[in-house]
């Protein structure tokens, strides 16, 4: 009895407390929320200190070509702030449920595997 006990051990990769790296990703977010606050690293004589970067691409092509007209206009015309914000948040939201989802998916068919091979 004690030899299967002992084998069994052996095949199972030993579990370690992820504490210490769960710590670690914490500081780590905050010290990068942190950065921009502490150390003005954008323009300030710019009307947005970190402008994207279609602001920077509009800039770039009008420099280059005064004469440059768009190919169409937009669809909705310019948003106010709050719902840009939402729709970017609605978008990342639905981007990490996709990915979720997908390494929830491949995760789990892993598993299965391993379980079909004992």
């Amino acid at each position: 009895m004690t030899a299967s006990v002992n084998d069994e051990q052996s095949r199972t990769a030993p579990k370690r407390s992820g504490a210490g790296v769960t710590f670690g990703i914490i500081v780590l977010v905050i010290v990068i929320a942190a950065f921009p606050m502490f150390f003005n690293l954008g323009d300030p004589n710019e009307e947005e200190p970190f402008g994207g970067a279609d602001g920077a691409a509009t800039e770039v092509i009008e420099e280059g070509n005064p004469d440059y007209e768009p190919w169409f206009e937009p669809i909705i015309g310019e948003l106010p702030g709050e719902v840009e914000s939402g729709i970017f948040a609605l978008q990342a939201g639905l981007g990490a449920g996709v990915l979720g989802y997908a390494l929830g998916f491949y995760r789990g068919r892993d598993k299965g595997r391993g379980e079909t091979r004992a």
